[in-house]
């Protein structure tokens, strides 16, 4: 007879995990984030990935301007149990420049994931916990399909509005109408 027994699985939260680093127990080298209490190893930055994100701060830091501080590739905390690190975000300015605390949900003007070999996972754990904490705007640069998708109206179950917009044509954040990125300009 076989018996099975179900694995209680230890969550973390936001000020655990902050502990684990002041510790020594997790440092800046890792690449790890905090996912709904669960510590997950981020995959390696490949060079279309990594050019993707470089390509975007430079287009998004000068548009901005002074409208919003651009946030790349570091956390933004979902209490109380989440704290990912999205590869871009653009957040409401602060005069500390989030020195103090990084930034929160209602603090994200747009949130950007680029997407390679992650698109899975970005689709079906970050995506659904970004609505669920009400960030108004995310984008997935799908880089297997050669497309931005743009997800808007955040809800508890996902984003009600969803859009793709594929090379050739402009995509805008939503806070920011005027900024109007070619797709084509972002995948490279």
């Amino acid at each position: 007879m076989v018996v099975e027994v179900e694995i209680a699985r230890r969550r973390f939260t936001v000020d655990e995990y902050h502990r684990m680093g002041q510790a020594g127990i997790l440092s800046e080298d890792d690449r790890v984030e905090l996912i709904r209490g669960e510590i997950v190893q981020m995959a390696p930055i490949g060079p279309r990935h990594a050019g993707c994100v470089a390509a975007l701060n430079h287009v998004l830091v000068r548009a901005a301007g002074d409208r919003a501080i651009l946030w790349p590739q570091n956390p933004v905390t979902l209490p109380p149990d989440s704290e990912p690190q999205p590869d871009i975000v653009l957040v409401r300015p602060r005069a500390d420049f989030y020195r103090s605390a990084h930034p929160q949900a209602a603090d994200v003007l747009l949130l950007v994931e680029v997407a390679d070999t992650t698109l899975r996972y970005d689709r079906r754990v970050k995506l659904p916990l970004y609505a669920a904490e009400g960030i108004r705007e995310t984008w997935i640069v799908n880089l297997a399909e050669e497309c931005v998708e743009v997800y808007r109206e955040p809800a508890p179950g996902g984003y009600r509005r969803t859009e793709r917009f594929g090379r050739g044509a402009p995509v805008a954040p939503e806070a920011f109408p005027d900024i109007r990125l070619g797709v084509t300009d972002i995948l490279g």
